[in-house]
């Protein structure tokens, strides 16, 4: 009986990962081994609200192991993939190598610096929890470091914010800047003093939130422009070098902070061949989410591109909830094909997409209508504590903004860094 039991490795612990466990997890037929280079799920919606001090990390991240604790079918491996095998049905991690019968790549995306290596070496991603605490730290340090500087041009480069990319991460991290620029900088750091606006939203398109409806667009621009982020549109970095953000037209920023949140790629995954590979190096799959020319491989989120959806015959967009739905669909698939039932295509249900602007003010485009305001406000603060995974996260989350809202003024503003090794010696 051991012998029929179906090894399930999924690598990845995002959306699309922890929902596919979640529908093997009672299933005996199935010994699920989930490998993460983390040892936590986190949710990526909320990173810029870690990485603006509003939230704590632990709000928005659940160990794995805690997730799988009397999951008896279920073991969480901490490594980082290397290499798949398909002959052998095997994967090397930096901890080992693990076989398979069925294998699911649920590593999603990394950011896309289109090329550019002063701009991959020093400017601020936001894709991971270290990413948004790294953030965090230098945006801290820089006013800290404006305050005691005593070179005016020095102190503005310090005080200059440039975010790359007009989407809904671009629109939130500058929104949460500017409102902390009127509520929070003006209180705690009297020696800096307002003046012109130094956060500039850049975009190559004519609009923000590209995908979104003309309400949601303009209203984000209305908000944003009323709360003094200088918006630029149709205009692209070209360079970021000696401290300075070289746009494709000439223009010249002198900034310490360049935020980069203009594009993803997909992970590249050793083993698969260049012809399972598509736009954007993402993974190629059929209606089943199986690779391309496998046979046990499959491929689910923001890493697949699938194109048999007759919705999304360019393949549906690298958001939360195609990675949901996938994840979900393919674990129900997986006890299916166990148990000689037809298999059901994905098809993606759109639900929508949000994003908040400021305190009080989101927009939101659902199936049927487009709303903005407060009441979009609400809804976005309901629709991203639902996902959150542990009761425990969501009362936090919910207690944290709350107090946070009331008072304009979250107390998470502490500089924390490992040591360099120099420093100990």
């Amino acid at each position: 009986m051991a012998d029929t039991v179906k090894k399930v490795v999924i690598v990845g612990g995002g959306f699309a990962g922890v929902n596919i466990v979640k529908h093997l997890w009672k299933d005996k037929r199935f010994r699920v081994t989930m490998v993460d280079q983390d040892n936590y799920h986190f949710f990526p919606p909320l990173l810029y609200q870690v990485a603006t001090a509003f939230i704590e990390p632990s709000n928005i991240s659940y160990p794995f192991r805690r997730m799988f604790t009397e999951k008896n079918n279920v073991r969480f491996h901490y490594g980082m993939l290397l290499k798949v095998d398909p002959e052998k049905n095997t994967i090397e991690t930096t901890t080992g190598s693990l076989d398979y019968d069925y294998l699911v790549l649920a590593i999603g995306t990394e950011t896309n610096y289109f090329g550019m290596e002063n701009v991959k070496q020093h400017s601020l991603a936001m894709k991971s929890v270290d990413d948004a605490i790294n953030l965090r730290n230098h945006l801290l340090l820089n006013m800290e470091n404006a305050v005691i500087s005593n070179n005016d041009a020095e102190r503005e480069k310090l005080l200059t914010i440039v975010i790359a990319g007009g989407g809904p991460s671009g629109v939130e991290i500058a929104g949460m800047l500017a409102e902390m620029g009127q509520t929070i900088v003006a209180k705690e750091y009297p020696e800096i003093k307002r003046g012109n606006s130094r956060i500039h939203l850049v975009d190559a398109s004519p609009h923000l939130l590209g995908s979104m409806s003309k309400k949601a667009q303009d209203a984000a621009y209305k908000v944003l422009s009323e709360l003094g982020v200088q918006i630029k549109l149709n205009k692209t970095v070209k360079d970021y070098k000696d401290g300075n953000v070289i746009m494709a037209d000439g223009e010249i920023i002198a900034t310490n902070c360049l935020i980069w949140t203009s594009g993803v790629v997909a992970r590249q995954v050793p083993g698969i061949l260049p012809e399972q590979i598509g736009r954007g190096r993402r993974i190629l799959v059929d209606e089943f989410n199986k690779v391309k020319d496998s046979k046990n491989i499959y491929a689910i989120g923001d890493i697949c591109l699938q194109t048999t959806d007759k919705n999304y015959p360019n393949g549906h967009p690298q958001l939360a909830q195609v990675a949901i739905q996938q994840g979900h669909l393919l674990g129900e698939n997986f006890r299916k094909m166990e148990s000689g039932e037809k298999l059901k295509p994905f098809s993606y249900n759109n639900k929508g997409s949000m994003a908040i602007i400021s305190k009080y003010e989101a927009v939101a485009d659902l199936p049927k209508v487009s709303f903005t305001g407060f009441f979009a406000w609400l809804v976005w603060l309901f629709v991203h504590i639902i996902p959150l995974v542990g009761f425990r996260n969501k009362v936090k989350l919910a207690f944290s903004w709350f107090w946070s809202f009331i008072t304009n003024n979250p107390t998470l503003r502490l500089i924390i860094r490992p040591k360099k090794q120099a420093d100990c010696n």
